[in-house]
């Protein structure tokens, strides 16, 4: 004689679920298990009617196990490094260029917006053009596009530098006035405790400058004015550049070898 809980094992045996790439749902062979239900024409239909209502409640509330999530993570392909740059009206322009050509080389994910009066200073400050910048960077996106997806929290990304950074700009993001895409993504990277690194290019600063420095400071942010190190000797422009934007890279954690780097003094060999 057939027992019923020899039908309730063969059928907690035979309802598995199929897991979805998301991995946050388990869906029941429902088809499966009526399919076996018929196939023994057993008496009782009370009983199985209960038991089928118990299994549908079990596979919506099953959750996945430590085993398939541990499954779904090694399975995950790494994610590059990733970078969100802003490029501001202050001058310096050729500090937000090398940083580009450079990030590029290396195989680093860059997200760039330029805001519409760092086109104006481009213009005087570069021969280049705004498709040949754009086209140094993996994404690039228009200062009123809010609706950007670095403009989300969700947004992930390894720290965002503005490149010169305006005294408009600090004072946007020191106060949360985010009118426009690169101020947001700057206030998006504070309030996410993630790396924000500040490139002021303003002289001499009043204090209302100050303040906002500090503040932003306070609150996160690194402060880095472009001070060149002379202790390289520098030959010409792009040696000045190169120490300011290794400096850069530093403080974004990343390493590069393209500057001179201090390494105490150094007595010179007698000619």
């Amino acid at each position: 004689m057939f027992k019923i809980d020899a039908l309730k094992s063969f059928v907690r045996a035979n309802a598995h679920f199929a897991i979805q790439a998301t991995f946050t749902k388990r869906y029941m062979r429902c088809s499966s298990v009526k399919q076996q239900l018929h196939d023994f024409k057993v008496q009782g239909k009370g009983e199985i009617s209960s038991l089928k209502a118990q299994l549908s409640y079990e596979a919506a509330v099953a959750l996945p196990t430590p085993e398939v999530i541990d499954e779904a993570v090694s399975l995950m392909p790494p994610r590059p490094k990733r970078i969100v740059m802003g490029i501001t009206g202050a001058t310096g322009a050729i500090y937000a260029i090398r940083m580009l050509e450079m990030m590029r080389r290396l195989n680093i994910e860059t997200h760039l917006v330029i805001s519409k009066w760092a086109m104006a200073t481009l213009k005087y400050e570069t021969d280049l053009s705004e498709s040949h910048i754009r086209s140094l960077a993996t994404a690039s996106y228009t200062a009123k596009d809010l609706s950007a997806p670095i403009a989300s929290g969700s947004f992930q990304h390894d720290g965002m530098v503005i490149v010169p950074c305006s005294m408009k700009t600090l004072a946007a993001i020191r106060i949360g006035f985010c009118d426009d895409l690169i101020s947001r993504a700057g206030d998006v990277s504070l309030k996410e405790g993630r790396k924000l690194l500040l490139v002021v290019r303003e002289t001499p600063l009043s204090d209302i400058h100050l303040d906002n420095m500090l503040t932003l400071r306070r609150a996160g942010a690194t402060i880095f004015p472009p001070v060149p190190a002379f202790y390289t000797q520098p030959k010409d422009l792009d040696d000045l550049v190169n120490q300011s934007v290794g400096r850069m890279f530093d403080a974004l954690g990343i390493f590069v070898d393209s500057f001179h780097r201090w390494n105490g003094f150094e007595r010179q060999k007698k000619a």
